[in-house]
């Protein structure tokens, strides 16, 4: 199962994928709700993987680029070349079998458009002022996922509390049981 942490962003999600398998792809997409749980995507398969591994390598390094006060411009233009592509269908609403509601799309979506949709988010948060300000990189060891910082105070330090965060109170409780101070 693809371990999920409130990023604030769809591309920042994806940033944070290993995608190893046309199966996580599968529950990145739903877990995002890109694509509606009952979606047919029939075509999924490991050239989807390779694409989307493509894109979150390159919202990887323009996140990066911009944390760190450089430019990417060649994962810029591949970024642009990625949400230029058509959208995915259109999102409506259908009853269930018990009368509600639920979302779905008017058509199965193809790689194309779930790549345009999640590229257009990363272009929307690289150019939008507001959003880049809240742009964090976890201080976590050893972790480089990145989020969007909406805490109060904007002093959120790690990707997730309940991982990165704890281990980092375990180590410096660790730390002080055998009278070794932090720095």
């Amino acid at each position: 199962m693809t371990v999920r942490f409130d990023s604030g962003r769809i591309c920042l999600d994806l940033a944070a994928q290993a995608l190893d398998r046309a199966d996580a792809l599968d529950e990145f997409l739903r877990a995002t709700e890109l694509v509606p749980a009952a979606t047919p995507l029939s075509a999924l398969d490991a050239h989807w993987v390779v694409r989307f591994r493509e894109l979150r390598d390159c919202v990887r390094e323009l996140v990066g680029a911009q944390l760190d006060g450089r430019r990417a411009d060649p994962a810029l233009e591949r970024l642009n070349e990625f949400a230029a592509a058509s959208a995915p269908p259109a999102p409506r609403a259908v009853r269930t079998e018990a009368g509600g509601l639920v979302r779905a799309l008017s058509d199965e979506p193809d790689c194309r458009a779930l790549l345009a949709a999640v590229a257009r988010d990363a272009v929307d948060l690289l150019t939008d002022p507001a959003a880049r300000a809240l742009l964090r990189r976890c201080e976590g060891d050893n972790c480089r996922r990145c989020y969007l910082d909406t805490s109060r105070g904007r002093r959120r330090r790690w990707c997730s509390s309940e991982t990165c965060g704890n281990r980092e109170r375990v180590a410096r409780h660790r730390a002080a049981r055998r009278g070794i101070v932090p720095v």
